[in-house]
């Protein structure tokens, strides 16, 4: 399935720390059911981003792998 994002947030080689903050201040500004599609080279963000969603109260659709990159699409709550 293939969402269509709103958004586009590059978080290239990005840490998860560094990029789990810019997501948050990224998403603040957007409204509540908009989808913004992540792109991770962090394998760390596999764990962390799923996890992040659950305590903010949005919900990761989908991800997907391509090779190191991934590709997370994200519904606001």
């Amino acid at each position: 399935m293939s969402f269509e994002s709103d958004l586009l947030y590059d978080a290239g080689p990005t840490g998860c720390g560094e990029l789990i903050m810019n997501l948050f201040l990224t998403m603040k500004k957007m409204e509540r059911g908009q989808i913004i599609e992540v792109i991770s080279y962090d394998p760390g963000a596999r764990e962390d981003l799923p996890a992040w969603c659950r305590m903010q109260k949005h919900t990761l659709l989908e991800r997907k792998d391509d090779g190191k990159t991934s590709h997370y699409y994200i519904e606001k709550g």
